[in-house]
């Protein structure tokens, strides 16, 4: 198992937190995510997998949940 930490721009509210968590969850060896939700900041999104997760799969399923973007390291 692997653990990574995200820097979340876009989510305000426990709804974004919902779409975020369905999306990021719904991705293949995914098998927890946190969210410490700072609303209009940048929220850490914590997300525990089999295996390292791409960059591209973690932007995809963060625009499907929807305005919400990885923050620039």
């Amino acid at each position: 198992m692997t653990s990574a930490t995200y820097k979340v721009t876009g989510m305000t509210c426990e709804h974004c937190v919902r779409a975020v968590t369905g999306e990021l969850t719904a991705l293949a060896g995914v098998s927890d995510v946190i969210v410490d939700l700072v609303p209009g900041g940048l929220s850490a999104v914590t997300v525990t997998s089999d295996g390292p997760l791409s960059a591209t799969e973690v932007t995809a399923a963060l625009d499907e949940a929807g305005d919400y973007r990885l923050a620039a390291s």
